[in-house]
C-alpha cells in the first residue's frame, strides 16, 4: 500500500507541476493572440518603428497620437519580463521586420523575484539583443529605454540604477544601439522620484509621466 501511495503522490505531483508549467508558459498567449487579431483586421505598416516590452508600453495607448507622423507599432504586453519577450520574440518583434526597435523591459525581472540581480537582467537583455542582431541584422537601430523610478518600487531604486548602468555600458559597444535615459528625467532636484506622474498604483504613469518620455524619445525616432 505504501508503494501504491508513493506512486500516486508522485503522479499527482507531476500533474501539478505540468499544470503550473503550462500556465506559466501560456501566461501571455492571450496578449499574443490579440496582437494577431489586430494584425488581421488592420495590416501593420511595412518596416515600422516597434515598441516592445512590459506594461509601461502596454498602457501607452496614445503613443501614435503622442508621436505623430511615425509608423509606430506598440507590442508591449503587461507584466512581462525579459524571458517573456525572448519567448515571444517571433510574434512581437521579428515578424514585423522593423526599421527601429525600442525596448522597455527588465523592471519586472527585479520586482518579481528578489533573487534576480542586475547582472542577471543584463544577461537576459544580452540574450534578447543577440537574438535581434542574428535575426534582423547588425545595423538595425535598437534603443533600450532605461528602467524608470517609481514610488511603488522605490526600494528597488539602487538595483534599477545598477541595471541601467550595466546595460548602458554594454550598448556602448554597439554603434547601432542606444541607451535612452528616462530615469533621470523622472527625478526631482533632490534625486527623488516625482510624485505627480503616476496613476493610483504609484507604479504606472499618467499623462504627465508619458509627457516626460515623449520629450526624451521623440528626438531619437527615425524619420
Amino acid at each position: 500500500m505504501n508503494k501504491i501511495k508513493f506512486v500516486f503522490n508522485l503522479l499527482l505531483l507531476l500533474c501539478i507541476s505540468n499544470a503550473i508549467y503550462s500556465q506559466a508558459t501560456n501566461a501571455f498567449q492571450t496578449d499574443i493572440n490579440a496582437f494577431k487579431k489586430i494584425d488581421s483586421l488592420q495590416p501593420p505598416p511595412k518596416n515600422p518603428i516597434l515598441f516592445v516590452g512590459s506594461s509601461s508600453f502596454t498602457r501607452w495607448k496614445s503613443i501614435n497620437n503622442d508621436l505623430p507622423g511615425y509608423p509606430i507599432i506598440n507590442r508591449g504586453f503587461g507584466g512581462s519580463s525579459l524571458p517573456d519577450v525572448i519567448q515571444y520574440a517571433q510574434e512581437t518583434i521579428f515578424k514585423y521586420h522593423p526599421k527601429q526597435i525600442y525596448i522597455y523591459c527588465g523592471e519586472n525581472d527585479l520586482a518579481m523575484n528578489a533573487a534576480i540581480t542586475p547582472e542577471n537582467v543584463l544577461e537576459r537583455y544580452q540574450t534578447l539583443h543577440s537574438m535581434i542582431r542574428k535575426e534582423l541584422g547588425k545595423k538595425i537601430p535598437i534603443v533600450f529605454i532605461s528602467l524608470k523610478p517609481s514610488i511603488a518600487r522605490w526600494k528597488l531604486e539602487s538595483k534599477y540604477i545598477e541595471t541601467n548602468q550595466l546595460i548602458k555600458t554594454f550598448l556602448a559597444k554597439d554603434k547601432h544601439a542606444r541607451y535612452l535615459d528616462v530615469h533621470a528625467a523622472m527625478l526631482d532636484e533632490h534625486q527623488e522620484v516625482l510624485k505627480d506622474i503616476f496613476v493610483e498604483d504609484n507604479l504606472h504613469m499618467n499623462a504627465k509621466g508619458y509627457a516626460i518620455w515623449i520629450k526624451v524619445i521623440a528626438p531619437t525616432l527615425l524619420k
